[in-house]
């Protein structure tokens, strides 16, 4: 018998055991076009006057790091101004739209930390058992969750794979990590592991009920798939994220440059874990989402603290998280992405703005009976 699954995590950010009805899935229903990059031509006024309407949130400038150094004839990175991105050389459908470079490490490592924030601490919100003995982390990305995870389980064996070798040299002895790309077919025994995780995987995969069956496939019957997603799309409650504002447009522009790319930056939006859980046939589906809020606005200690540490996130490496999206996909030049990153950090920082962004959570169960 499964055990019963935990309570959500104690928070004031809004939750539910219910989805929220999908919008239009088209990128180009109506107010999902994004406007063309000559509308922020005009340079963003970056906000410094002492006394003015802006947060003290110069942390972002000041975030610096190198470079990856590791040899380019042994990972065959692609570089783009200047980063470097996964080679696409494979035969695999996957798709790595960040940088793999030390800069946007660094932001995903924050991005650790502010979900685990959200979650109260925990690492996973499946009901896992104590003596598990079998896991595998698709998309491990540094690897630091799948790191976090053999330390709280160390009698537990981990797997964390991606289609980038960032991870680190040194991990706990019950982990490893391995290269691979997870929309290839898995090269696992049927029936092998406990527990699957899987975390912000949007814009790299065209069929996500191909890649949860899968998943289905070398679960234990009784295992547990978890999936993690975040909506691109950046709002408000209150109209303090105006329409045609930069924070307003980021979510349209990975929409369309998911479109274009055949791959969905629309995981929340579309519903699509619950949709591709379902299909791949597992059961007990559970749902958690929240509202993760953009900047320490919120008066509940807590969420002001995620907040910080999601603008922070961004602002770490917001041209990693842009450029090929912007760049590449759309067209547009490097001063029109420059631009765009200017005026969405004065937004940021601006007093009045109170942004958030939602975020899911999603675990079923593979029948004892499979």
């Amino acid at each position: 018998m499964a055990e019963e699954s935990p309570p959500p995590p104690e928070s004031s950010a809004v939750s539910s055991q219910q989805p929220r009805q999908p919008e239009a899935s088209s990128a180009t229903a109506a107010g999902a076009v994004p406007l063309p990059a000559s509308h922020w031509a005009e340079p963003a006024r970056e906000p410094s006057e002492a006394g003015s309407d802006v947060e003290d949130s110069s942390y972002g400038d000041s975030i610096q790091s190198s470079t990856a150094s590791l040899s380019a004839s042994i990972l065959e990175y692609r570089t783009l101004a200047g980063r470097t991105y996964h080679s696409e050389r494979g035969h695999g459908q996957g798709l790595s739209w960040i940088p793999n470079d030390d800069k946007q490490n660094e932001s995903m490592d924050m991005n650790h930390h502010l979900l685990t924030l959200s979650l109260d601490g925990k690492l996973f919100l499946a009901p896992l058992k104590d003596d598990i003995e079998n896991v595998l982390d698709i998309g491990t990305g540094t690897g630091i969750w799948a790191i976090d995870f053999a330390d709280q389980f160390p009698n537990a064996n981990i797997i964390g794979t991606d289609i980038s070798p960032i991870q680190p040299y040194w991990t706990p002895p019950n982990l490893r990590f391995e290269i691979d790309d997870a929309t290839l077919e898995w090269t696992y025994k049927p029936d092998s592991f406990d527990y699957v995780h899987m975390r912000y995987l949007l814009g790299s995969i065209i069929d996500w009920t191909a890649l949860f069956k899968q998943a289905y496939k070398v679960l234990k019957p009784g295992g547990y798939l978890e999936s993690y997603e975040a909506a691109v799309k950046q709002e408000s409650d209150d109209g303090s994220v105006p329409p045609g504002s930069a924070m307003d447009q980021w979510g349209k522009l990975f929409w369309e440059a998911g479109r274009k790319l055949r791959r969905s930056f629309r995981v929340y939006e579309d519903n699509l874990q619950v949709k591709a859980m379902e299909e791949a046939g597992f059961v007990d589906i559970q749902v958690w989402e929240f509202k993760a809020p953009i900047g320490g606005w919120a008066a509940d200690p807590k969420l002001r603290e995620i907040g910080e540490f999601a603008q922070m996130c961004v602002e770490a490496d917001i041209e990693g998280y842009v450029l090929f999206v912007c760049h590449t996909v759309l067209g547009w030049s490097r001063e029109e992405v420059s631009a765009f990153v200017a005026h969405w950090r004065r937004q940021v920082r601006l007093k009045k703005t109170h942004a958030f962004y939602r975020q899911r959570v999603v675990w079923g169960r593979k029948p004892e009976a499979a």
